[in-house]
């Protein structure tokens, strides 16, 4: 069994529970409309995601005790555009309660980065304050993507479908989303190889959506690599949350993009 398919065996544990609990649906967080494609379209700069990351199957713990609140409020400080959470609590110690967190201090967007299989698990997004979802290609048949695709939108949440082939890269454009992110990390072995953006951002830029390359981005060079190919964003966890001097660290991450505003 893979990596991926153990965390999409606990998903459906969670996913009963959330059915057993009946109450989702009453209880939706009202959150100011905060549009992340916005902030795509207006930029001049590299856009830059700034995740809140407490372990990972593939590094363990790496900063297992920080402070939601204060890393949320440095992260919008230092000049990040959004902020993704990691909720899943089995395999990254994440937690909605830091989503809640988060979304409750800051202006930013804030994504809402879990293993979504189940509507319920949308509307717990919502709750929780988020601006977005992610939706993983690899972890979905073309239908339930579709389905939990619109059924985002259908609750004003943007959605952020990740890819790592060609061939999820078609299933996700068939949701008509213009939001993908290239995630440099097989959810299968966990091995990190930034040459899978360079690969799949010709077939994302034809295609008119926006691209934001995620996983193993840790340096300038790395940032220019993926900018150089057609990245509009970045989504840096592990790097920003081991960082002692972060401020600078993100400003110098936040490239220009030579007046290119459009996909």
């Amino acid at each position: 069994m893979t990596i991926l398919e153990k965390i999409i065996a606990e998903k459906r544990k969670e996913v009963a529970i959330l059915k057993a609990e009946e109450n989702s649906q009453r209880m939706v967080q009202k959150r100011k409309k905060n549009s992340f494609l916005e902030k795509l379209e207006n930029s001049e700069q590299l856009v830059v995601i700034a995740e809140f990351k407490r372990a990972s199957p593939s590094k363990g713990d790496i900063n297992i005790e920080l402070d939601p609140k204060s890393q949320g409020l440095k992260y919008q400080q230092f000049g990040a555009d959004a902020i993704s959470v990691l909720t899943d609590s089995t395999f990254f110690k994440g937690s909605y309660s830091d989503l809640e967190t988060i979304s409750n201090c800051v202006e930013v967007p804030v994504l809402c980065k879990d293993f979504i299989i189940d509507e319920r698990q949308i509307i717990r997004a919502k709750m929780a304050g988020a601006n977005l979802i992610l939706l993983i290609a690899a972890a979905l048949e073309e239908k339930n993507l579709l389905e939990l695709y619109t059924k985002a939108r259908q609750n004003d949440l943007e959605v952020l479908i990740e890819v790592h082939d060609e061939a999820e890269i078609q299933k996700a454009l068939k949701t008509g989303t213009k939001l993908i992110g290239v995630n440099n990390r097989d959810l299968k072995t966990f091995q990190v190889d930034l040459s899978i953006t360079e690969k799949l951002a010709p077939i994302i830029k034809n295609a008119g959506a926006f691209l934001i390359s995620e996983s193993g981005i840790k340096t300038e060079a790395d940032v220019e690599k993926v900018k150089n190919v057609g990245a509009n964003g970045i989504l840096v966890g592990e790097a920003f949350m081991k960082a002692d001097n972060l401020q600078p660290f993100i400003q110098k991450m936040k490239l220009p993009l030579k007046g290119e505003l459009s996909r």
